[in-house]
């Protein structure tokens, strides 16, 4: 089963808005596909433009800026994020429960239905998956990101942050840094499925031989391992 979630996305990310329109929905959509398979630093407007054969010009009536668009993809993915969130944690009272199926959510791991598609048609999320462990840093690590931050582009992010730092505070009302924990517990997640890909020497999650656990579950007994002993140790 799948549900439509419509949900309103910053009017600062773009001039007009993309799911306004057949254009807009396939230079999202689009994009994302070319900067899973080529990177941010390699895309740009007039490939995109060539990739769904319009000007690069009409790109630009609806982003002002490859980064808007990148920034644009993240704040999407983590709003759909925290719908998986919400859904998948809705029937669970134990809040050790919550965290440990949100571990799993955060790695796409065994999610079952509903999905949840935020526009008209679906977007593929495995490959916004790819984008955000690759780029995501780079919408926020930027010389401009205290006015991005004024115009509220990163609430999407906090949102999620809040709501697992929120369920942190069930399993331990006395834990002093639920939202560092929340936001390192995310970067985590993101960075070391980056290594494990690219720069295994800065993990303990390559290859296995066949039999033993794969490095996604290795990773994922990480993450358990990194959240509930600082959760359950004393604080001094």
């Amino acid at each position: 089963m799948e549900y439509t979630v419509q949900v309103r996305m910053n009017d600062k990310l773009f001039l007009r808005d993309p799911e306004s329109s057949e254009l807009g929905r396939r230079i999202v959509r689009q994009s994302i596909m070319l900067i899973a398979d080529i990177g941010f630093e390699e895309m740009t407007f007039r490939k995109l433009a060539d990739r769904i054969s319009t000007k690069e010009a009409s790109i630009y009536r609806y982003f002002e800026n490859k980064h808007r668009l990148l920034v644009y993809l993240i704040a999407w993915y983590w709003q759909w994020l925290e719908y998986q969130v919400i859904f998948h944690t809705n029937n669970l009272t134990d809040p050790r429960e919550k965290l440990d199926r949100i571990l799993k959510i955060l790695l796409l791991k065994n999610l079952s239905p509903p999905t949840f598609s935020l526009g008209a048609d679906n977007i593929d999320v495995s490959a916004l998956h790819i984008i955000v462990i690759r780029e995501a840093s780079k919408a926020y690590l930027t010389h401009h990101v205290t006015e991005d931050n004024r115009q509220q582009l990163f609430k999407p992010y906090k949102d999620l942050c809040g709501r697992l730092a929120s369920i942190i505070l069930e399993y331990r009302p006395d834990y002093p840094y639920a939202r560092s924990r929340a936001s390192s517990i995310i970067e985590t997640a993101h960075y070391q499925a980056y290594f494990m890909q690219y720069l295994p020497s800065l993990t303990d999650f390559g290859g296995q031989p066949e039999g033993l656990p794969t490095g996604e579950d290795r990773l994922l007994e990480f993450l358990r391992h990194l959240l509930f002993s600082s959760l359950d140790a004393p604080i001094q």
